[in-house]
């Protein structure tokens, strides 16, 4: 009886025990996610008709943002909201990479 018990608080507690604490800094660092859009979005636009260096460059720092921001999400969030977040960075990442290689020489 007490093994059976046992196992039973093992099973129930694993999921808890698998899950990783998640930094103190999660509140800030979403918040400061949604900012960075923002200000993602009015780079981008800015730059629709510059040059292409302008336009690479760009482009390259948002991949670097976005790489930060799906670091925060995979850190920071946990279910479906997770998943959903670190997929749309995951094809935003594509994206934003074959653009480079299409339109900047891959450089």
């Amino acid at each position: 009886m007490r093994l059976a018990l046992t196992v039973a608080a093992l099973l129930l507690a694993a999921p808890v025990l698998a899950q990783q604490p998640r930094p103190a800094t999660c509140s800030r660092d979403l918040l400061l996610n949604e900012a960075g859009f923002r200000q993602q979005q009015t780079r981008l636009a800015a730059v629709a008709s510059a040059d292409q260096a302008t336009q690479c460059r760009t482009f390259r720092e948002h991949v670097t943002y976005l790489q930060k921001a799906r670091s925060v999400f995979a850190t920071c969030q946990d279910g479906a909201e997770r998943a959903r977040n670190v997929a749309e960075m995951d094809s935003e990442l594509v994206n934003y990479r074959a653009l480079i290689a299409n339109r900047c020489g891959g450089r």
